[in-house]
Protein backbone atom coordinates (compact mmCIF):
# COMPACT_ATOMS: atom_id res chain seq x y z
CA UNK A 1 0.00 0.00 0.00
CA UNK A 2 1.74 3.49 -0.81
CA UNK A 3 2.02 5.61 1.92
CA UNK A 4 -0.30 8.80 1.61
CA UNK A 5 1.11 11.81 0.86
CA UNK A 6 3.19 13.52 3.70
CA UNK A 7 4.24 16.94 3.86
CA UNK A 8 6.90 18.40 6.22
CA UNK A 9 6.08 20.87 8.86
CA UNK A 10 5.72 24.22 7.62
CA UNK A 11 4.03 27.14 9.54
CA UNK A 12 1.06 29.60 9.58
CA UNK A 13 -0.11 32.68 10.66
CA UNK A 14 -3.94 32.19 12.57
CA UNK A 15 -5.42 34.45 15.35
CA UNK A 16 -2.76 36.87 15.17
CA UNK A 17 0.54 33.75 16.34
CA UNK A 18 2.49 31.10 14.60
CA UNK A 19 1.25 27.63 14.48
CA UNK A 20 3.59 25.03 13.41
CA UNK A 21 1.35 22.21 11.52
CA UNK A 22 2.35 18.84 9.31
CA UNK A 23 -0.17 17.40 6.88
CA UNK A 24 -0.66 13.78 6.12
CA UNK A 25 -2.74 12.43 3.26
CA UNK A 26 -3.94 13.86 0.02
CA UNK A 27 -5.32 17.04 -0.55
CA UNK A 28 -8.31 16.21 -1.92
CA UNK A 29 -9.49 13.64 1.27
CA UNK A 30 -11.43 15.13 3.95
CA UNK A 31 -9.98 17.41 6.21
CA UNK A 32 -9.30 16.01 9.77
CA UNK A 33 -7.51 18.43 12.67
CA UNK A 34 -5.93 16.65 15.52
CA UNK A 35 -6.09 18.71 18.56
CA UNK A 36 -3.34 17.53 21.50
CA UNK A 37 -3.51 17.64 24.93
CA UNK A 38 -1.91 19.94 27.98
CA UNK A 39 2.07 20.15 27.61
CA UNK A 40 2.18 17.68 24.96
CA UNK A 41 3.63 18.57 20.98
CA UNK A 42 1.97 17.42 18.03
CA UNK A 43 4.27 14.39 17.58
CA UNK A 44 2.75 12.86 20.48
CA UNK A 45 0.11 11.91 17.33
CA UNK A 46 2.38 9.30 16.05
CA UNK A 47 3.58 9.69 12.88
CA UNK A 48 2.17 5.62 12.07
CA UNK A 49 -1.07 6.84 13.61
CA UNK A 50 -1.64 9.86 11.52
CA UNK A 51 -0.59 7.61 8.59
CA UNK A 52 -3.37 4.83 9.27
CA UNK A 53 -5.88 7.90 9.27
CA UNK A 54 -4.86 9.61 6.32
CA UNK A 55 -4.79 5.89 4.35
CA UNK A 56 -8.79 6.32 5.45
CA UNK A 57 -9.12 8.79 3.44
CA UNK A 58 -8.84 11.89 5.18
CA UNK A 59 -6.06 14.89 5.03
CA UNK A 60 -4.61 14.46 7.96
CA UNK A 61 -3.48 17.79 10.03
CA UNK A 62 -1.63 17.88 13.58
CA UNK A 63 -0.13 21.07 14.68
CA UNK A 64 1.75 22.38 18.24
CA UNK A 65 -0.97 24.07 20.29
CA UNK A 66 0.45 27.93 21.13
CA UNK A 67 3.00 27.63 23.78
CA UNK A 68 4.43 24.13 22.89
CA UNK A 69 6.88 22.69 20.12
CA UNK A 70 7.49 25.05 17.05
CA UNK A 71 4.18 27.09 17.57
CA UNK A 72 4.31 30.48 19.28
CA UNK A 73 5.31 31.30 22.82
CA UNK A 74 3.32 33.15 25.28
CA UNK A 75 4.05 35.22 28.10
CA UNK A 76 2.66 36.11 31.52
CA UNK A 77 1.09 33.47 34.15
CA UNK A 78 2.93 33.16 37.46
CA UNK A 79 3.52 28.75 38.16
CA UNK A 80 0.54 27.30 39.61
CA UNK A 81 0.26 27.52 43.46
CA UNK A 82 -0.97 24.42 45.42
CA UNK A 83 -3.31 27.51 47.57
CA UNK A 84 -4.86 28.63 43.88
CA UNK A 85 -5.91 25.08 43.17
CA UNK A 86 -7.20 24.56 46.88
CA UNK A 87 -9.11 27.72 46.56
CA UNK A 88 -10.52 26.37 42.93
CA UNK A 89 -11.54 23.32 44.25
CA UNK A 90 -12.96 24.43 47.69
CA UNK A 91 -13.88 28.10 47.32
CA UNK A 92 -14.81 27.98 43.28
CA UNK A 93 -12.44 31.04 42.74
CA UNK A 94 -11.19 30.82 39.53
CA UNK A 95 -7.43 30.65 38.68
CA UNK A 96 -6.04 33.61 36.21
CA UNK A 97 -5.27 32.66 33.14
CA UNK A 98 -3.01 34.56 30.18
CA UNK A 99 -5.16 32.84 27.67
CA UNK A 100 -8.54 30.51 27.47
CA UNK A 101 -9.33 27.70 25.83
CA UNK A 102 -11.54 29.53 23.50
CA UNK A 103 -8.16 31.54 22.41
CA UNK A 104 -6.81 28.34 21.46
CA UNK A 105 -10.33 27.21 19.75
CA UNK A 106 -9.79 30.68 17.66
CA UNK A 107 -6.12 29.20 17.04
CA UNK A 108 -7.95 26.22 15.64
CA UNK A 109 -10.05 28.25 13.19
CA UNK A 110 -7.46 30.43 12.34
CA UNK A 111 -5.21 27.73 11.35
CA UNK A 112 -8.62 25.97 9.26
CA UNK A 113 -8.73 29.42 7.24
CA UNK A 114 -4.81 29.69 6.80
CA UNK A 115 -5.60 25.80 4.89
CA UNK A 116 -8.22 27.14 3.25
CA UNK A 117 -10.57 24.43 4.88
CA UNK A 118 -14.38 25.60 5.61
CA UNK A 119 -15.42 22.51 8.16
CA UNK A 120 -13.10 19.84 9.36
CA UNK A 121 -13.62 16.77 11.63
CA UNK A 122 -12.46 17.65 15.04
CA UNK A 123 -10.32 15.37 16.89
CA UNK A 124 -9.13 16.11 20.35
CA UNK A 125 -7.51 14.46 22.94
CA UNK A 126 -7.64 15.74 26.43
CA UNK A 127 -7.08 19.21 26.68
CA UNK A 128 -7.25 19.15 22.47
CA UNK A 129 -11.07 16.93 23.50
CA UNK A 130 -11.61 20.57 25.89
CA UNK A 131 -10.14 22.89 23.12
CA UNK A 132 -12.34 20.66 20.14
CA UNK A 133 -15.93 21.37 22.27
CA UNK A 134 -15.06 24.73 22.87
CA UNK A 135 -15.06 24.96 18.59
CA UNK A 136 -18.37 22.98 18.69
CA UNK A 137 -20.00 25.33 20.83
CA UNK A 138 -18.51 28.17 19.57
CA UNK A 139 -18.06 27.97 15.98
CA UNK A 140 -20.63 24.93 15.40
CA UNK A 141 -20.24 25.68 11.32
CA UNK A 142 -16.74 24.94 10.97
CA UNK A 143 -17.35 21.16 12.23
CA UNK A 144 -17.86 18.53 10.31
CA UNK A 145 -17.74 16.24 13.00
CA UNK A 146 -16.45 15.87 16.63
CA UNK A 147 -14.52 13.07 18.69
CA UNK A 148 -13.47 13.94 22.37
CA UNK A 149 -11.17 11.76 23.39
CA UNK A 150 -10.06 10.83 27.52
CA UNK A 151 -11.64 14.38 27.73
CA UNK A 152 -14.23 15.93 30.04
CA UNK A 153 -16.81 18.77 30.49
CA UNK A 154 -15.02 21.06 33.21
CA UNK A 155 -17.83 19.80 35.07
CA UNK A 156 -16.31 19.94 38.88
CA UNK A 157 -18.29 16.98 39.91
CA UNK A 158 -16.38 14.60 37.64
CA UNK A 159 -13.72 12.81 40.22
CA UNK A 160 -10.38 14.52 39.83
CA UNK A 161 -7.23 12.51 38.32
CA UNK A 162 -5.31 10.06 40.38
CA UNK A 163 -3.01 11.30 43.47
CA UNK A 164 0.05 10.11 41.48
CA UNK A 165 -1.10 11.61 38.20
CA UNK A 166 -1.81 14.78 40.16
CA UNK A 167 1.99 15.08 41.56
CA UNK A 168 2.95 14.34 38.00
CA UNK A 169 0.99 17.39 36.99
CA UNK A 170 2.31 19.73 39.32
CA UNK A 171 6.07 18.44 39.49
CA UNK A 172 9.04 21.27 39.02
CA UNK A 173 10.00 21.18 35.12
CA UNK A 174 13.20 18.52 34.88
CA UNK A 175 16.63 20.35 34.82
CA UNK A 176 18.56 18.51 32.38
CA UNK A 177 17.83 16.67 29.15
CA UNK A 178 18.81 13.31 30.82
CA UNK A 179 16.23 14.01 33.63
CA UNK A 180 13.88 14.97 30.72
CA UNK A 181 14.64 11.68 29.28
CA UNK A 182 13.59 10.02 32.46
CA UNK A 183 10.71 12.33 33.27
CA UNK A 184 9.05 11.54 29.82
CA UNK A 185 9.63 7.25 30.42
CA UNK A 186 8.26 7.44 34.02
CA UNK A 187 4.97 9.94 32.62
CA UNK A 188 3.96 7.37 30.38
CA UNK A 189 4.05 5.03 32.67
CA UNK A 190 2.11 6.36 35.12
CA UNK A 191 -0.73 7.56 31.86
CA UNK A 192 -0.50 4.39 30.09
CA UNK A 193 -2.05 2.55 33.32
CA UNK A 194 -0.22 -0.73 32.40
CA UNK A 195 2.46 -2.36 30.63
CA UNK A 196 2.68 -1.34 26.81
CA UNK A 197 6.12 -3.05 25.70
CA UNK A 198 5.85 -1.78 21.96
CA UNK A 199 5.25 1.90 22.97
CA UNK A 200 7.92 1.59 26.04
CA UNK A 201 10.43 0.55 23.39
CA UNK A 202 9.75 3.90 21.49
CA UNK A 203 9.71 5.78 24.58
CA UNK A 204 12.93 7.31 24.48
CA UNK A 205 13.47 8.30 20.39
CA UNK A 206 10.04 10.00 21.60
CA UNK A 207 11.30 11.97 24.26
CA UNK A 208 14.33 13.09 22.20
CA UNK A 209 12.63 14.43 19.43
CA UNK A 210 10.45 16.31 21.56
CA UNK A 211 13.32 17.35 23.57
CA UNK A 212 14.82 18.32 19.89
CA UNK A 213 11.79 20.29 19.24
CA UNK A 214 12.13 22.27 22.03
CA UNK A 215 10.61 22.70 25.50
CA UNK A 216 8.74 25.14 27.03
CA UNK A 217 7.60 24.61 30.69
CA UNK A 218 6.15 28.03 31.49
CA UNK A 219 4.08 27.65 28.13
CA UNK A 220 2.71 24.01 29.75
CA UNK A 221 1.63 26.36 33.23
CA UNK A 222 -0.12 29.13 30.62
CA UNK A 223 -2.28 26.02 29.17
CA UNK A 224 -3.81 24.63 32.47
CA UNK A 225 -4.38 27.89 33.87
CA UNK A 226 -6.37 28.20 30.50
CA UNK A 227 -7.67 24.70 31.55
CA UNK A 228 -8.56 25.33 35.00
CA UNK A 229 -9.51 28.70 33.94
CA UNK A 230 -12.30 27.62 31.76
CA UNK A 231 -14.93 26.42 34.21
CA UNK A 232 -17.51 23.80 32.79
CA UNK A 233 -18.73 23.61 29.54
CA UNK A 234 -21.35 20.92 30.76
CA UNK A 235 -25.19 22.94 29.94
CA UNK A 236 -22.97 25.02 26.87
CA UNK A 237 -22.53 21.45 25.49
CA UNK A 238 -26.16 20.70 24.85
CA UNK A 239 -25.81 23.19 21.87
CA UNK A 240 -23.39 21.36 20.33
CA UNK A 241 -25.63 19.76 16.89
CA UNK A 242 -22.07 18.03 15.31
CA UNK A 243 -21.94 14.06 15.16
CA UNK A 244 -20.04 13.67 17.93
CA UNK A 245 -17.90 10.38 19.34
CA UNK A 246 -16.19 10.32 22.38
CA UNK A 247 -13.61 7.56 23.65
CA UNK A 248 -12.55 7.34 27.26
CA UNK A 249 -10.25 4.43 28.78
CA UNK A 250 -11.58 2.26 31.39
CA UNK A 251 -8.37 3.38 33.76
CA UNK A 252 -7.49 6.73 32.97
CA UNK A 253 -5.58 7.89 35.93
CA UNK A 254 -5.72 11.65 35.06
CA UNK A 255 -9.32 12.55 33.23
CA UNK A 256 -11.55 10.26 35.52
CA UNK A 257 -13.74 7.79 33.61
CA UNK A 258 -16.54 9.67 34.41
CA UNK A 259 -14.81 12.87 31.85
CA UNK A 260 -15.80 10.75 29.39
CA UNK A 261 -19.07 9.98 30.27
CA UNK A 262 -20.30 13.44 31.69
CA UNK A 263 -19.00 14.07 28.04
CA UNK A 264 -21.15 11.92 26.36
CA UNK A 265 -24.06 12.52 28.58
CA UNK A 266 -24.20 16.11 28.09
CA UNK A 267 -24.54 16.10 23.95
CA UNK A 268 -27.47 15.00 22.06
CA UNK A 269 -27.34 11.87 20.52
CA UNK A 270 -23.23 11.73 21.40
CA UNK A 271 -22.19 8.29 21.04
CA UNK A 272 -19.73 6.47 23.95
CA UNK A 273 -17.10 3.69 22.99
CA UNK A 274 -15.05 3.25 26.56
CA UNK A 275 -12.13 1.11 25.80
CA UNK A 276 -11.14 -1.75 28.39
CA UNK A 277 -7.38 -1.46 30.31
CA UNK A 278 -6.60 2.39 28.32
CA UNK A 279 -5.39 5.08 30.48
CA UNK A 280 -4.33 8.58 29.61
CA UNK A 281 -2.83 7.75 26.38
CA UNK A 282 -3.03 6.23 22.67
CA UNK A 283 -1.21 2.48 23.23
CA UNK A 284 -0.24 1.07 19.72
CA UNK A 285 -2.54 -2.00 20.65
CA UNK A 286 -5.47 0.31 20.92
CA UNK A 287 -4.90 1.89 17.37
CA UNK A 288 -7.15 -0.28 15.60
CA UNK A 289 -9.80 0.16 17.59
CA UNK A 290 -9.51 3.75 17.81
CA UNK A 291 -8.84 4.40 14.43
CA UNK A 292 -11.33 2.24 13.43
CA UNK A 293 -14.04 4.34 15.27
CA UNK A 294 -13.01 7.85 14.58
CA UNK A 295 -12.83 6.40 10.49
CA UNK A 296 -16.65 4.93 10.97
CA UNK A 297 -17.58 8.27 12.63
CA UNK A 298 -15.85 10.95 10.39
CA UNK A 299 -17.36 8.93 7.24
CA UNK A 300 -20.81 8.72 8.66
CA UNK A 301 -21.17 12.21 9.61
CA UNK A 302 -19.83 13.26 6.34
CA UNK A 303 -22.86 11.14 4.19
CA UNK A 304 -25.01 12.41 6.18
CA UNK A 305 -24.11 16.16 5.41
CA UNK A 306 -24.55 15.09 1.91
CA UNK A 307 -27.68 13.73 1.89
Amino acid sequence: MNSPAHQPPQIARANGIELCYEIFGDADAEPMLLIMGLGAQMIQWDDDFCRQLAARGFRVIRFDNRDIGKSSRMTGGKRLTPVELLKLRFLKIPVAAPYTLRDMAQDVTGLMDALHIHQAHLVGVSMGGMIAQEIAISFPQRVRSLTSIMSTTGNPKVPPPTREAAAMLMAPPPASREEFLARFAQTWKILRAGSFPQDEALDRGRAERTYERGLNPAGVGRQLRAILAAGSRKQRLRSVKAPTLVIHGTVDPLVHPEGGKDTAASISGAKLLMIEGMGHALPIPMWPQIIDAIDKHAHAASAKAMN
